[in-house]
Formats: structure tokens, sequence, C-alpha cells
């Protein structure tokens, strides 16, 4: 088995390994390159990300700068916005649905390392060798999601539909659709329903309208 069929099994791999090494390299090259373009730069980003990662929806938009492990393992939806500073540790799969915002500085991981610190430094192989080992889990986001500023998704989270999920907030767990959840660790304070709608706020709403239906 190769270390990314290993990486995709749950079970330990290394990070040092050659051909993970190479996925990795051309990764950070691009983040460097995504990240000395400008925001008009248009077509430049788009071709770079293109490369990068494993999905893009169309009409999504990362501010930069951006910084991808492994890129290929990402796959985000239609509409996305992600501001500065996005960090996706994607060792593990990493799914973001569609319609979702991102403040900035929103960061998230997949990859685990032994709690014993020898073990941290080294374990061995089948074949008795010395090697740093990991191990990574999926983190799954759904759609129509809003992560305030400084959030922290760790891995093997999943974050159901419509959720908000407050600034600086550390997910540890699973939150479920349509939640407001907040904290450190993050928890859900209730539920999002109609009240929040800003029809219930028209000092704020002014002389907007809230539509009917969802377009």
């Amino acid at each position: 088995m190769c270390e990314e069929d290993k990486i995709k099994a749950g079970i330990l791999f290394c990070p040092g390994d050659p051909e993970l090494r190479a996925l990795k390299l051309k990764t950070h090259n691009l983040n460097v390159d995504y990240n000395a373009t400008y925001e008009d730069e248009t077509e430049k980003r788009a071709a770079i990300l293109q490369q990068m990662l494993g999905e893009l929806g169309e009409g999504s938009f990362l501010q930069g700068p951006i910084y991808f492990h492994y890129g290929i393992h990402t796959r985000i939806g239609k509409r996305f916005f992600g501001n500065f500073n996005l960090t996706i540790e994607d060792d593990a799969e990493v799914t973001i649905g569609d319609d979702c915002n991102f403040g900035p500085n929103v960061t998230i991981v997949t990859p685990l390392h032994p709690l014993v610190a020898t073990e941290r430094n080294f374990l061995l192989n089948a074949q008795g060798e010395r090697r740093r080992f990991c191990y990574a889990k999926p983190v799954h986001i759904g759609n129509r999601c809003w992560f305030g500023a400084s959030v922290t998704v760790c891995p093997g989270v999943t974050i159901g539909d419509n959720c908000v999920i407050g600034a600086g907030s550390v997910v540890t767990r699973d939150i479920p659709a349509n939640s407001l959840a907040v904290g450190v660790p993050c928890r859900v304070l209730r539920a999002i329903t109609e009240a929040d709608s800003m029809r219930c706020q028209p000092d704020i709403l002014a002389d907007n309208r809230v539509p009917e239906e969802e377009p």
C-alpha cells in the first residue's frame, strides 16, 4: 500500500515519503505563485488554482494569501469566499460545500500525531526502519456555512449545512446543520431560526428587503 492510500485508509503514513514530499513541494510553490499575484489578475490566479486544488466551483474567490498543504485533497464548491490567510492542511480529504464564506485567518487541519513524545520522534515501519509517522482524518463542511475570523477546524470534524461558527472558535467535534456554534472548544449555542431573519431587525434592514424565496 502506498503512502497516499494509507492516508485515505486513516492509518499511519510517512509524510517524508518522496512521492508525498513532491506533491507538497508542488503545492507549496503554487501557494507562493498565487500569493505573488495582484487581486485583479483573475486569469493568472484561476490557472494556479486549477493546478493546485482537487476541485473549485464556479464563482469562487480566494482573497489570498492562501496556504494549502497538498491542495489536491481539497474540494471546494460553488461561490466560495475565503478571506485573508486561508490555511488548509489537507493531508486527508477536505470538502467545502456551495455558498460558504470564511472570514480572515480560518484554518482547517486534518493531520494528527502520536501523543507520546518518543513515538512522535519515530516509530518502526514494517521493515524495522525508523520513520516519523502521522495519520489524518477528513473534514467535511456543508453548504451555506459562515465562519468568523480565526476559526480553527480540527481533524475529523463534520459541519452541517447553514451553520455559523463564531470568530475564534476551535471546532473539535461535529456541528449539526442550522446551528450557531461558538467557543473554545466550539459548542452549539442554539439553532438558527426564522427569528434570526433580517426581517426581525428592520432598523438594520433599512430600505432593503428579504426575498420571499431563495434565488
